[in-house]
C-alpha cells in the first residue's frame, strides 16, 4: 500500500522524544561528539559526571547536526527528515536549533530574549529593561530592575533566564522559581531573599506586633532607649523606640526593619 507524502509528514507525531520534550530527532552535542534526545538530556548527564572538568552544557545554538528518530539518519539542522520525509517537530525554530511536537505550550521565539519562549506569544510582552517576557498582566504593572532575570534562583540556585519552571516576579522586581517562592512562604519566610523586602501585604501582621508590643512592657531601664533602624520595605533611616519584639518604622509602618549604627553628623 502506498504512503502519501502528507502520512510520511505526521509519521509517529506524540511517539518519539524524551521526558523533556516529543520530538522526532535527537541531537548531536558539538561539544563531546555525543547524541542526546535534547539539550536538557544532555546537560543532566554531564552534570554528575565522576570528573569536575568533564562536566560542561551545551550550548543550542552550536547544534549543527540532528538525527532522525524514525529513520536514525543523521543530518543537518533541518524541519523535515531528507531520507524519510517525516516532520520531525511540529514546533521548529531554526534559531534555536529546537523541535517539540507538542505545540499546545504555545511556542513562540523571542528576537529581544533571543530563545524560544512557552506559553503563546499573545500572553506574554518583553520587558527591555528587565531583558525578558513577562505576563502581559505585569505590563506597566511590576517594578524593573534591569536584566532580573540574568541571575541564578535564590533558593533553588538554577539559572532563571533559560529555566523550563515558572518564574514569580515579586513586588521588589526580583525574581525567582514560582515553586521556590511558594514554598519560601509556606515556611513563613515573608521577605526577598536579595533586597529584603517584604513579598506579601504585611499590614495585618503589623498590627499583631502592634499589639504585642502594647501588651509587652519593657523593662524600666530599657523604656527609654532609642535606635537608629533602616527600614527594608521603605529604605528610611530613622530613630525608634527599642522594643525586644521589634522596631516600627516611622515612614511606612514597617516592622520589617533592622538596627543600624547612629548615622555620623558633620563637624
Amino acid at each position: 500500500m502506498e504512503v502519501s507524502a502528507d502520512d510520511r509528514f505526521d509519521f509517529g507525531k506524540m511517539g518519539y522524544g524524551c521526558k523533556h520534550y516529543r520530538r522526532r530527532c535527537k541531537i548531536r552535542a558539538p561539544c563531546c561528539n555525543e547524541i542526546y534526545p535534547c539539550r536538557h538530556c544532555h546537560n543532566e548527564a554531564t552534570s554528575v559526571m565522576t570528573r569536575p572538568f568533564d562536566r560542561h552544557e551545551l550550548n543550542r545554538f552550536d547544534v549543527k547536526q540532528v538525527v532522525c528518530a524514525v529513520c536514525d539518519t543523521e543530518q543537518p539542522v533541518a524541519r523535515v527528515c531528507t531520507n524519510c520525509g517525516v516532520n520531525m517537530g511540529e514546533y521548529f525554530c531554526e534559531i534555536c536549533k529546537f523541535y517539540d511536537d507538542d505545540i499546545e505550550k504555545g511556542q513562540f521565539h523571542c528576537e529581544d530574549c533571543g530563545i524560544c519562549r512557552v506559553g503563546g506569544q499573545e500572553n506574554y510582552f518583553h520587558c527591555k529593561k528587565c531583558g525578558s517576557c513577562y505576563s502581559v498582566n505585569l505590563r506597566d504593572n511590576h517594578s524593573c530592575i534591569e536584566n532580573s532575570m540574568q541571575h541564578h534562583c535564590p533558593i533553588c540556585y538554577e539559572y532563571l533566564f533559560d529555566s523550563l519552571k515558572d518564574v514569580a516576579v515579586m513586588k521588589c522586581g526580583h525574581t525567582m522559581h514560582r515553586e521556590c517562592y511558594f514554598e519560601m512562604i509556606i515556611r513563613e519566610k515573608y521577605c526577598c531573599p536579595i533586597c529584603s523586602k517584604s513579598v506579601i501585604d504585611m499590614s495585618k501582621a503589623w498590627k499583631q506586633l502592634d499589639e504585642e508590643i502594647e501588651a509587652t512592657v519593657m523593662p524600666e531601664e530599657y523604656r527609654d532607649k532609642k535606635v537608629w533602624i533602616l527600614c527594608n520595605d521603605c529604605n528610611d533611616t530613622t530613630e525608634a523606640c527599642f522594643h525586644i519584639i521589634g522596631q516600627k518604622c516611622s515612614h511606612c509602618q514597617s516592622y520589617n526593619t533592622r538596627a543600624i549604627a547612629p548615622p555620623v553628623l558633620p563637624q
